[in-house]
């Protein structure tokens, strides 16, 4: 009985790792744009990776073999994922991409990296030294060179 319900857990986690997987490369290629695709690797095949690897330490741990790399797999995955997908953003935002082309955010405020900028003007806004804080009131709108 229990063998029978902890084949089928592993079989939904694989069919389930199987469809995130699958919609997360539909997306990397269909989607239109840079801000656009990242969604697709970091989200979607990052689940569905992480269920194939629950499912196959759930297997091994059956069997009574080592799962403990599966496990180490998924922490770094779950760790790495954000963080390159993070990097990337901040690398297509400094590129000189005009600001007509990045997607609004979920407030309405400009882009943190946008905002800030570097100090070479353009797009920096300016430092308060008491506060140690940006006014991005007065930064500025002209894309980088």
């Amino acid at each position: 009985m229990i063998a029978g319900l902890t084949d089928l857990l592993i079989a939904a986690l694989l069919v389930i790792g199987g469809i995130f997987g699958l919609v997360g490369s539909w997306g990397l290629i269909r989607l239109p744009s840079t801000m656009t695709r990242l969604h697709a690797p970091t989200k979607a095949t990052t689940l569905g990776v992480g269920g194939v690897l629950i499912a196959s330490m759930i297997y091994f741990g059956r069997m009574g073999d080592a799962w403990g790399h599966e496990l180490l797999i998924t922490l770094f995955l779950l760790l790495t994922a954000p963080i390159s997908c993070q990097f990337i953003a901040k690398s297509v935002i400094h590129r000189a991409t005009p600001r007509s082309e990045l997607p609004p955010t979920a407030t309405g405020a400009d882009w943190a990296t946008v905002a800030l900028g570097t100090d070479t003007g353009a797009g920096a806004g300016e430092w308060s030294a008491a506060a140690g804080e940006v006014d991005d009131r007065k930064a500025v709108d002209a894309p980088r060179a």
